[in-house]
């Protein structure tokens, strides 16, 4: 088995979704001791944005790319390798401003590459990423589970069943910035969370 962590905070360290991405990775490790394991930190190592110089480079035939362009798309590449080997893809995600953290959607938008993570058919769009296992620790200030203001789920949902993944299984920890006792219980919430999806 490969796993896959993603950790998609801006925080270096301290970081609630970061600690239960983690925590989902233990409980993964545990029941297979042979699994490899790849973390991508990208508050440690931010990815770029998709601006216009990377779409010029993505869309320049690789002969042609300038060394500049071909380090940018290699970048990508080396992304799309990591998520492509992976069995399971592990994602902590905060809630910023009620939108996943830009260091996520640039994780994202590096990942979606038209005929090789997800192609056009004339059955419509396919997603290439399959027969994987996406584990998602969200992590909230307030409450917003099953409310018009989770942005988060359905985006996530979207996208990643358009890369062809369609086994998603969330755990969530809300109301972190309600008080100590608010923010225990969402803690411990979430870790009763991650031992049913992983019983020992």
């Amino acid at each position: 088995m490969n796993i896959l962590q993603i950790n998609s905070s801006a925080r270096v360290d301290g970081s609630y979704s970061t600690r239960l991405a983690g925590n989902l990775v233990e409980r993964l490790r545990h029941a297979h001791p042979d699994a490899t394991l790849t973390v991508r930190d990208l508050a440690r190592n931010p990815h770029p944005v998709l601006d216009e110089s990377a779409l010029q480079a993505l869309f320049t035939p690789a002969e042609q790319r300038s060394a500049d362009q071909a380090a940018r798309v290699a970048l990508d590449d080396a992304l799309i390798a990591e998520i492509q080997a992976a069995d399971v893809v592990v994602l902590g995600v905060p809630m910023y401003n009620f939108g996943v953290p830009a260091q996520l959607k640039n994780w994202i938008d590096a990942i979606s590459r038209a005929r090789v993570t997800f192609r056009y058919t004339d059955k419509g769009a396919e997603g290439l990423l399959k027969n994987k296992k996406v584990y998602v620790a969200l992590t909230r200030g307030g409450i917003h589970r099953d409310t018009p203001g989770d942005t988060q789920v359905p985006y996530l949902r979207t996208v990643l069943a358009f890369l062809g993944m369609t086994d998603v299984e969330f755990v969530y920890a809300e109301g972190l910035a309600m008080g100590p006792e608010a923010e225990q219980r969402a803690l411990a919430s979430a870790q009763s969370q991650i031992e049913e999806a992983l019983p020992a």
